[in-house]
């Protein structure tokens, strides 16, 4: 990474970026000292936003360890307000899927009794579920789904909720949140608070306008804050690199899920594994690290495998593959061109992981066995394990 630093210190305030595609500026107002353990700056092939803040405790695009994971879902749980009447969470599809589900969970252990509701968004349309769209304008991949609970009794707590919790990785406009807000009122109508968890809130002056754009309270809470400028270069080529991938993921396809209940069709309660899969793994005798690697969305699944194996002692970082197309710079130190699980033939990445750079690879995932998970468990020397609930779980043999 080119950073220029503006400030003196081991904790600067003012950091001056030069990436490939621009140069980013960012003001830090809060965290500065926890800064260099939570993030770091990579360039997007993406002409709407050329850059981005990655994260290297949310196990999407960096190897993260569940332990620090924890940690951050712990103290973000911490910042939301106290409500009367239900909560809902809704995890952001796809890189904050998981870290949505770790905060809906760290919050219910700190409530017990107070049934809480857990929905992530998605870029993808489950079959006969109902569902309300909204955008996400600076994405590859700008449209998103939230689908409606099934169970009645999950509708009835989505009605009378009167807080909802949003959790990102990291908030640079609120443009998002903003349009997510405007359709939640449909199906909310007791809705009086809304609530931002982010590991990094980078709005500046402009959280303060939250509240009136969306005509209800919000409020933040998050491990950072600060503010950003960004100038792009004219000759930044290699944004070209987002060619079809956008085009063809953003009309949301409707993709056949088993539903293993992981929070698309809503949830009420903490993901536990399948009996004796843990213990299995754990005993298994490894020279070396384990990477637990997610799908897609499909990241919780493989953070609680991966903080139930750190627990039993095993050397273990979790990821996830992704959709969002990142340039080989600064934090993406090696990017791997992976297979498409969810059938739709568009690109998927891996990054920051090589084949051979982990004693044993486990890939848990969503999607029925297929020859994309194949292919990919072959590049990385992987097992696939097909989570289709909490008390099943299945190796898959890779031919």
């Amino acid at each position: 990474m080119s950073a220029a630093v503006l400030a003196v210190g081991d904790a600067p305030r003012a950091i001056r970026s030069e990436l490939p595609t621009g140069v980013l500026r960012l003001e830090l107002e809060e965290g500065r000292s926890a800064f260099a353990s939570l993030l770091d700056f990579a360039a997007r092939a993406n002409p709407k936003r050329a850059f981005l803040f990655l994260s290297k405790v949310l196990g999407k695009h960096y190897p993260s360890i569940p332990s620090e994971m924890v940690s951050v879902h712990r103290q973000l749980a911490a910042t939301v307000p106290d409500a009367e009447g239900p909560v809902v969470f809704i995890g952001m599809a796809e890189t904050a899927t998981g870290l949505g589900q770790g905060v809906f969970e760290a919050w219910a252990h700190a409530h017990p009794g107070s049934n809480p509701l857990y929905l992530q968004s998605t870029r993808y349309r489950v079959p006969g579920a109902e569902w309300l769209g909204f955008d996400e304008s600076h994405s590859h991949a700008p449209r998103l789904f939230l689908h409606l609970p099934q169970r009645d009794v999950d509708r009835a707590t989505l009605a009378a909720a009167t807080q909802v919790v949003l959790v990102d990785d990291e908030l640079s406009t609120g443009n998002t949140f903003v349009n997510l807000v405007a359709a939640l009122r449909r199906v909310m109508p007791a809705l009086s608070r809304v609530h931002i968890a982010t590991i990094a809130d980078f709005t500046g002056d402009r959280r303060w306008l939250l509240s009136e754009r969306m005509g209800i309270p919000c409020s933040i809470g998050g491990l950072l804050r600060g503010a950003w400028c960004f100038e792009h270069r004219d000759d930044a080529g290699p944004e070209t690199l987002l060619t079809n991938s956008a085009a063809q993921c953003s009309a949301g396809h409707e993709v056949q899920l088993e539903d293993a209940g992981y929070g698309r069709l809503g949830r009420t309660t903490c993901v536990s594994l399948p009996k004796g899969l843990v213990e299995r793994l754990a005993g298994e005798p490894v020279e070396g690290a384990t990477l637990v690697l997610g799908t897609g969305e499909f990241m919780h699944a493989a953070f609680a495998l991966g903080r139930a194996l750190e627990a039993r002692g095993v050397n273990v970082r979790v990821q996830s593959t992704t959709r969002s197309p990142i340039l080989l710079w600064g934090a993406v130190g090696h990017i791997l061109a992976v297979p498409d699980p969810y059938g739709e033939a568009v690109q998927n990445y891996l990054y920051n992981v090589r084949p051979g750079q982990y004693a044993r690879v486990l890939i848990c995932h969503e999607t029925a066995p297929n020859d994309p998970l194949m292919q990919l468990a072959t590049i990385l020397g992987a097992r696939l394990i097909h989570f289709t609930s909490d008390d099943h779980a299945e190796e898959i043999p890779v031919c």
